[in-house]
């Protein structure tokens, strides 16, 4: 039996006229007349009367007709949902991000666009660090991720530039700050405070394991200026060196995403005399098959990329 069969039957059943079936569906009676025949044949039994008047359904061909009419609705709802899923216009992405990149600013603006150019792709998005991502895009466990770039990606990732940052610092509300320039002066509307004149102050970080290239660069720069920092607790996340900072801890350099979300018994400032760039990039793999993901980068490439959101921000 073929996909014709059950066409020209239902356009028979229907007009109850080889005829007009004939004209219908553009083919030969003959045609029509010889697969239906071969239907009978092939199912064992007779699906039409023929009268003076024309065709009539028999019981069997009654109810024949009503899963016929299912089958071929089941077959172009598959084939609708085959050329969705082929263009991309429906599917499944798993996406990995930084926390604190989707507090503000392109990349939650990247979602919120693409949800509303393609509403029928569904997003899984699971917060995690950047090493994990990208271990997770190459093990194809991931479809990309919002990641902070310090080193090339591996000869299979491609990156999309969206944004850098810079480093803040975070402080205790309570403490005393030296400030060098007047807030309503600096730009951005934030402080400027010196690592050098605060060298002796107590600092939690986070253990190297979580990021060696970045901690070696933050590190590194500290030491070019001079300075030790004298770390009092290491933790795996911003978040949770935030938290400990709003204990009272320690204050902590941070990512200047950070200020989408500023802590209540924190404040920022900027290090006048320390800057590191934190380019932020959305890298996948550039030879996975997923549609979906291609029409994602389609919306992640029509944003322009930015540079200090830390200096955008009132």
């Amino acid at each position: 039996m073929e996909l014709r069969h059950l066409r020209y039957f239902i356009a028979a059943a229907e007009s109850g006229s080889i005829r007009i079936a004939a004209e219908r569906i553009h083919v030969t009676q003959p045609a029509i007349s010889r697969q239906i025949q071969d239907l009978e044949e092939e199912l064992g039994l007779t699906l039409f009367e023929r009268t003076p008047r024309g065709l009539k359904l028999t019981v069997a061909g009654q109810a024949y007709l009503r899963e016929a009419r299912s089958a071929i609705a089941h077959l172009e709802s598959a084939a609708r949902t085959a050329r969705r899923l082929s263009s991309g216009t429906q599917g499944y992405l798993r996406l990995g991000f930084v926390e604190n990149s989707a507090w503000d600013g392109i990349v939650p603006d990247i979602f919120r666009r693409f949800q509303r150019e393609v509403p029928d792709v569904r997003i899984e998005l699971v917060p995690m660090n950047t090493p994990d991502q990208l271990r997770q895009i190459e093990a194809g466990s991931l479809d990309g991720g919002f990641v902070y770039q310090y080193a090339p990606l591996p000869a299979a990732f491609d990156a999309l530039p969206l944004a850098t940052n810079n480093v803040l610092l975070a402080a205790p509300l309570a403490w005393e700050l030296p400030i060098e320039t007047s807030p309503g002066g600096a730009a951005g509307g934030l402080a400027s405070v010196s690592l050098r004149k605060i060298a002796d102050w107590p600092f939690v970080t986070f253990p190297r394991a979580v990021y060696p290239i970045y901690f070696d660069k933050l590190i590194g720069s500290c030491q070019e200026l001079g300075v030790t920092l004298r770390v009092v607790q290491e933790v795996s996340t911003e978040a949770a060196m935030l938290a400990l900072v709003c204990a009272g801890i320690g204050a902590a350099i941070v990512n200047s995403a950070n200020l989408g979300r500023p802590p209540a018994l924190a404040r920022f400032a900027r290090l006048s005399d320390l800057s590191i760039d934190m380019p932020l990039v959305f890298t996948f793999d550039k030879h996975a098959a997923n549609p979906a993901l291609a029409r994602f980068t389609d919306t992640v490439k029509g944003r322009s990329p930015s540079r200090h959101a830390d200096e955008r921000r009132p």
